[in-house]
């Protein structure tokens, strides 16, 4: 049957209609864009027009006379009990709630959040995932239209940034290693810059969308894939704690990101580096090799890391190194140090536990679980405790580690074992200056330590001095150099786009400190609220000379 609403003719009269086969099919004929909203309304309408029946009196076929002596008056119906009009309340009620009900259980289950509720991990780095809705106060309570308030004027800048920006205050001169800003976005300067397609193009092996837009003041959030542990939340947190640091700073952009290990844009595919060749598709991720594209992006362990109780940079820096200074170079071990987790997909890694021989190649190869670690209270994993070694070592996992800065934040010597990928910070480390390089090849790692080790007691001098570097460049890699260099790459990044960034359309969801506090758990609230940052009190640093590409 098609039952069309007519609002002229009373309700029941429609329904004995329907019953008696008047109308063909039933159809509900209603502008609310909502399927909920239409039924409940609907059941309101049915409930209120069987108990209006009650007030009415006997009833008159329509063609008969009565209604006032007319002749033809309207339909009357007898008075409906209350137990009637109970019943039909209470099962319209019933209904409703069966279909809010629907729609709610609907909505949770295509509800994607940054911490991987309804997503699939990323198709070329599979990991256990297991999440599937997230809690109804994740959803609803943590919703952005709920969390987040509309942006406000442009905020005007602090009074201290503003004097330095007068010229009062000479700007620091950036690290070295922020050229390398421009050796990366080098593709796109000469490729005629970074398109829309390109962009698309890129979102292939990307696990999110980001844009910023509004001056820096709005950011949104299109989710792909989910990310390993809570990798996205704190990644998203970073560009947050960007934005207040230097508010209305942020230029409007709009990349991709993906936030597992290994680069995915090989330059063999996209010309190898051919002037002339189209640029590849600009992917941002937390390192990079020499054999690719990837963009290299602070990873999120500078704002900290729940899972393995590692805080946030800013507090885990000054612990480790006051960790280093209660033990003076002589106190310490003459052996090589390394602990860590071998069971990552990582050949080096495992090559690298045939080494623990501390009488035959003076090393210390120790195996990190993390589950066990979490069971005792993380008591045997502390970085400030494991500065006891004159020479620590530097393995890389499935891809680059974010254990190089603890390392190196120790002052012992540190050990680096031929890493094959680069992160932000690493392009400012310089061999037999800061680290001592050590070989990769399984048949000579070992051999290699050992007379890096020994060529430290023959020179204990200069093996200090070098483990000091290390640490000097860890301590110059503080939290502003951190935001500096985002804001930096963002705004060299900004001015090769062609196309003007908009906010991500649905299912991009807008992002706020207060959303993403709401959606993280205890421990992740925790470390999320003691990495905020604040207004920046001086202009950024100003970028290396162009020495040319």
């Amino acid at each position: 049957m098609q039952w069309r609403w007519r609002w002229s003719q009373p309700l029941v009269a429609q329904i004995e209609e329907a019953k008696n086969g008047s109308g063909s099919h039933i159809h509900w004929s209603s502008s609310f864009p909502s399927a909920v909203t239409t039924v409940a309304v609907a059941a309101a309408v049915v409930v209120i027009g069987f108990a209006g029946g009650c007030g009415m009196g006997s009833y008159t076929p329509e063609n008969a006379g009565g209604g006032g002596g007319t002749g033809r008056g309207r339909a009357r119906y007898p008075p409906l009990s209350a137990v009637v009009v109970s019943t039909i309340a209470a099962f319209s009620a019933v209904v409703v709630f069966a279909i809010l009900r629907s729609a709610y259980d609907d909505a949770l289950s295509r509800t994607t959040t940054l911490l991987g509720h309804n997503l699939e991990p990323t198709p070329w780095h599979p990991f256990p995932h297991d999440k599937g809705r997230p809690p109804a106060r994740a959803a609803f309570r943590c919703a952005s239209y709920l969390s987040c308030l509309p942006p406000m004027a442009k905020p005007p800048p602090t009074p201290a940034a503003a004097a330095n920006a007068s010229g009062g205050v000479p700007r620091r001169q950036c690290p070295a290693y922020f050229a390398a800003i421009r050796r990366d976005l080098a593709p796109w300067r000469r490729g005629g810059g970074v398109t829309r397609a390109l962009l698309n193009a890129a979102q292939r092996r990307a696990s999110m969308r980001v844009t910023i837009t509004g001056g820096g003041r709005r950011l949104h959030v299109e989710l792909y894939y989910a990310c390993v542990q809570s990798r996205a939340l704190f990644t998203v947190w970073s560009l947050l704690q960007l934005m207040r640091r230097y508010p209305g700073r942020v230029p409007d952009v709009d990349l991709m990101f993906d936030c597992m290990d290994r680069p995915a844009i090989n330059r063999t595919e996209h010309g190898n580096g051919d002037p002339s060749a189209p640029p590849p598709p600009p992917l941002f991720r937390y390192c990079t090799t020499r054999d690719h594209f990837d963009i290299p992006f602070p990873d999120w362990s500078f704002w900290g890391w729940p899972e393995t109780n590692i805080g946030p940079w800013r507090s885990e820096f000054r612990s480790i190194k006051h960790g280093g200074k209660a033990v003076k170079w002589k106190e310490r071990a003459a052996t090589a140090y390394w602990k860590g987790n071998p069971d990552v997909a990582s050949p080096l890694r495992v090559a690298l536990l045939s080494c623990n021989d501390t009488n035959l190649w003076h090393a210390e190869i120790m195996r990190q679980n993390w589950e066990e670690e979490a069971k005792s209270g993380y008591q045997h994993s502390k970085l400030s405790s494991q500065c006891t070694h004159r020479y620590k070592i530097y393995a890389e996992g499935f891809a680059w580690s974010v254990s190089l800065k603890y390392i190196l934040s120790c002052g012992s010597m540190a050990l680096i074992i031929d890493p094959q990928y680069e992160d932000f910070f690493s392009r400012g480390l310089q061999p037999e200056v800061n680290f001592w390089p050590v070989r990769a090849a399984a048949a000579g790692m070992c051999e290699s330590i050992r007379d890096a080790v020994e060529w430290g007691e023959a020179h204990p001098a200069e093996a200090e001095k070098v483990g000091r570097r290390g640490q000097r460049l860890m301590q110059e890699l503080d939290m502003p150099a951190v935001y500096d260099y985002m804001l930096h790459l963002l705004d060299e990044y900004a001015r090769l786009l062609r196309f003007r960034p908009v906010p991500a359309p649905a299912p991009a969801q807008e992002v706020c400190e207060a959303s993403v506090l709401c959606l993280a758990g205890e421990k992740q609230r925790r470390f999320l609220e003691a990495s905020a940052a604040q207004p920046a009190a001086s202009e950024p640093c100003v970028m290396p000379p162009d020495a040319g590409e």
